[in-house]
C-alpha cells in the first residue's frame, strides 16, 4: 500500500517513513500544506497521516478540499493539538481518525490497520486465486498447504498483483502502487521482484501463476 505523509517537521516525518518502510509500505512525504496537496491530487494513496499545523496550508484546509473532491484515500490527522475542539474540528473536516502528538509508532500502525479495515469493509479479508491465498489480517501467505515466507516488498508487490488479479499490471502501476514517487523506473527492481515471488509462489508447483505479458507488464491468475 502507498501511503502520503503531510508532515513539516523532518525529524518527524522521517521517523514515520523509516518506520513505515520497514512495515512494507511505499511512503511519500510533503513538507507543507499546497505539496501535501498537490501529491494527494496527482497519486493514488492508500491513506494519508496529515499534520494539521503546516506552512503554506494548515491540515483542516488540505483535508477540506480533498474531501471536497471525493479524496478516496481515508485521512489521518497526527497534531500535537489535543483539546476536545481540535478533535472535533479534525473530524468534522472530514479526517478519518485523529492522533495527538508525542504518540507510540504501534498505536500509529494500530490506527492505520482500523482506518484501512473500514475501508475494505465491504472486501473479504482474504485474497484467494486459484490455491494461492493471502490473509490481509495475519499477513499469512499459502500455496496449497504450504505456508510461503516473504519480505515486505514482496507481500505488497503479491498483495497488488492478487487485487488485480486477471488484469494486466505494467511496471509503472506497480511502481506507483508498491513503491515510492523517489522510485527510478529505469531500473530491473520490479522484474528482480517478480522473480522472487515465481521462485517462492510458481517454482514448487506445475501450475504457473504470475505471467509475463510481453511488451505490457504482469498478471496474476488461476
Amino acid at each position: 500500500m502507498r501511503i502520503l505523509v503531510v508532515e513539516d517537521e523532518k525529524k518527524i516525518a522521517d521517523f514515520v517513513k523509516r518506520g513505515l518502510k520497514e512495515e512494507g509500505y511505499a511512503v511519500d512525504v510533503a513538507y507543507d500544506g499546497e505539496n501535501g496537496l498537490f501529491l494527494a491530487k496527482t497519486n493514488q494513496y492508500d491513506l494519508i497521516l496529515l499534520d494539521l499545523m503546516l506552512p503554506k496550508m494548515d491540515g483542516l484546509e488540505v483535508c477540506r478540499q480533498l474531501k471536497k473532491e471525493a479524496c478516496p484515500a481515508p485521512i489521518i490527522m497526527v497534531t500535537a493539538k489535543d483539546t476536545v475542539e481540535d478533535k472535533v474540528t479534525g473530524l468534522d473536516s472530514g479526517a478519518d481518525d485523529y492522533l495527538t502528538k508525542p504518540f507510540a509508532f504501534e498505536e500509529l500502525l494500530a490506527r492505520m490497520r482500523a482506518v484501512l479495515r473500514k475501508k475494505e469493509s465491504k472486501a473479504a479479508n482474504l485474497l484467494k486465486v486459484d490455491d494461492l491465498s493471502l490473509d490481509l489480517l495475519s499477513h499469512k501467505v499459502s500455496r496449497g498447504e504450504k505456508e510461503v515466507s516473504l519480505t515486505a516488498k514482496e507481500y505488497a508487490l503479491l498483495e497488488y498483483l492478487m487485487r488485480n488479479a486477471g488484469s494486466i499490471v505494467t511496471r509503472t502501476m506497480i511502481s506507483e502502487h508498491v513503491w515510492d514517487i523517489d522510485f527510478d523506473t529505469f531500473t530491473n527492481v520490479i522484474d528482480v521482484y517478480i522473480n522472487y515471488l515465481r521462485n517462492k509462489i510458481d517454482s514448487p508447483h506445475e501450475k504457473k501463476l504470475i505471467r509475463t505479458i510481453r511488451g505490457r507488464g504482469y498478471t496474476l491468475k488461476g
